[in-house]
């Protein structure tokens, strides 16, 4: 039995603004689909950013903020992607205007920043330097 991640459905504000952030993180990936949708009668705009396997989904209908990451209420604390090129996928983001808000311990076998994409979600990306599942998975 095979189980993957297909897709993401995150509620956001403007998905102009979201596009902004999560192209220049997944140049690759294009807007599959969009469209308008009613939900639990209220209107919103709807997008489909991926590739042919995976996507992101976003709706603008957010009447509020994201959660507090230094709180402790239920919910997502952050997306993570992994990266090959965590320099270059910095870079972009950069020229995008987005600046990671943590960069994680210095670790021989694991690089990773986080963002706050522009609706306060949490996005982690990491590379990794080695194939050895035990080095890139330790907590030295």
């Amino acid at each position: 039995m095979m189980i993957r991640l297909e897709h993401i459905n995150i509620v956001i504000k403007d998905i102009q603004r979201s596009l902004t952030f999560y192209q220049a993180a997944f140049p690759e990936w294009k807007v599959r689909d969009s469209g308008e949708s009613e939900w639990f009668g209220v209107q919103r705009n709807w997008c489909h950013f991926g590739d042919d396997t995976s996507y992101l989904t976003f709706n603008d209908d957010a009447d509020s903020i994201a959660r507090d990451h230094h709180g402790h209420q239920a919910g997502i604390s952050h997306l993570g992607f992994e990266s090959s090129d965590l320099e270059a996928l910095k870079s972009r983001l950069a020229e995008a205007g987005f600046t990671p808000h943590t960069v994680g311990n210095q670790h021989p076998f694991r690089h990773n920043h986080y963002y706050y994409d522009p609706d306060g979600i949490e996005v982690e990306f990491v590379q990794y330097f080695s194939d050895n599942v035990s080095e890139r998975n330790s907590m030295l």
